[in-house]
């Protein structure tokens, strides 16, 4: 994925040229190139100037074609009311299915002094249609680059209870619980996101039942 920049790419026989144009990620929707299992790829910058893209993979068997997403093609969402707000752009969710094997990527800028992935949510058990699995990785940009923001990690009973600071650049590994992300005031928290799991694609997020109650509120506000 092509994080800012303008990069040329290519998977095996197939040639991506112009992929990208942000400056940074505060600056405009994504652009990607799927690259199947199996197949050989290489990244170039383009037009001379410096690219910086993240090289994204999970586990898979089957074999697709490769695919390029371009900005036009990335799913913008606004998500949350009051002091919980983001905007949620699916990069390679639903618009890939049938196209690739376990992947599923996104990016989340959330508001400055608000918190995202929240209510806080989990997806760390096989129970559908309750809650699926997949383990996630978030990589954290942040604007200033001298702000920060808090990533929190924990179960139901607590035996997981962690915090952690991000800064600029931090990228965190979710294997379970739920996961919510707190953006300091004046900060602009971006944050990719990318997960994969053994039962296919369907995201099925369970929200922590102590704050499900929460999901009542935009209703009330319309």
């Amino acid at each position: 994925m092509v994080l800012s920049g303008v990069a040329n790419i290519t998977a095996g026989d197939d040639i991506f040229a112009a992929v990208g144009g942000r400056s940074d990620v505060f600056a405009g929707r994504a652009a990607a190139v799927y690259v199947p299992v199996d197949t050989a790829y290489s990244v170039t910058a383009a037009g001379g100037a410096a690219v910086e893209v993240a090289v994204l993979s999970a586990k898979a068997e089957r074999k697709f074609s490769p695919f390029a997403v371009r900005p036009d093609e990335v799913t913008v969402a606004h998500r949350g009311v009051l002091n919980w707000q983001r905007d949620v752009h699916d990069i390679v969710t639903g618009n890939a299915d049938g196209r690739v094997d376990r992947i599923i990527v996104g990016e989340t800028f959330a508001y400055p002094g608000q918190w995202s992935s929240y209510p806080s949510h989990k997806h760390d058990v096989h129970e559908p249609p309750h809650e699926g699995l997949f383990e996630e990785i978030y990589l954290f940009k942040i604007k200033p680059a001298g702000g920060f923001g808090v990533q929190v990690m924990y179960s139901d009973d607590l035996s997981l209870r962690e915090a952690f600071m991000l800064k600029d650049g931090d990228a965190v590994f979710l294997p379970k619980g739920y996961h919510p992300v707190g953006s300091a005031p004046g900060c602009q928290l971006y944050y990719l996101w990318v997960m994969a799991g053994p039962h296919g694609r369907k995201l099925i997020p369970r929200d922590d039942p102590n704050l499900a109650w929460l999901q009542n509120v935009p209703p009330m506000l319309k």
